[in-house]
């Protein structure tokens, strides 16, 4: 379903399908609270295409909507510059409405270690958001996301939570 564009909403770009599914899951978790405020996007395929899909497709409908926001969910490869090098491509006059959250390494080690399914994985992440506990974001593989996760609950947490 489409996020509507009159509304405060959260579109969520995801590298890859593990992340789609956790973001599809993080969405089934919120659906009944806040329908059509969170729409997952199609996939990416891959952290590069995912900032370009973000500068390219995005920035420009950021900077004519001041009630979007957008999410980027990629793997960071245990690439602790990542973060800092997808922020410096994003413009500035749209940055504080883009937020880059995803596993350290990939999905699937989270997956392993916590069982269960990724659509599980986003329910449990989104109920985490909602009641602000820190069981599943505080471990090793999401851990890393505090500050920014912090960012995007401040400026969603009214529409989305």
């Amino acid at each position: 379903m489409s996020a509507n564009r009159f509304k405060p909403h959260l579109l969520v770009l995801p590298e890859d399908d593990a992340n789609r599914q956790i973001a599809v899951g993080f969405a089934y978790e919120l659906e009944s609270r806040v329908s059509r405020h969170i729409q997952v996007l199609p996939v990416a395929g891959g952290w590069l295409n995912v900032v370009s899909q973000c500068v390219g497709e995005h920035a420009g409908e950021l900077g004519r909507n001041p009630l979007r926001h957008v999410l980027l969910l990629l793997d960071f490869d245990e690439d602790g510059d990542r973060l800092k090098r997808v922020r410096e491509q994003i413009p500035t006059n749209v940055a504080e409405r883009v937020f880059v959250l995803g596993c350290w390494s990939e999905p699937e080690r989270l997956k392993q270690k916590l069982g269960g399914t990724l659509e599980g994985i986003g329910q449990a992440l989104a109920e985490e958001c909602r009641s602000g506990t820190r069981n599943v974001w505080a471990d090793g593989q999401l851990a890393h996301n505090e500050a920014e996760l912090a960012r995007l609950r401040a400026q969603v947490r009214p529409f989305l939570f």
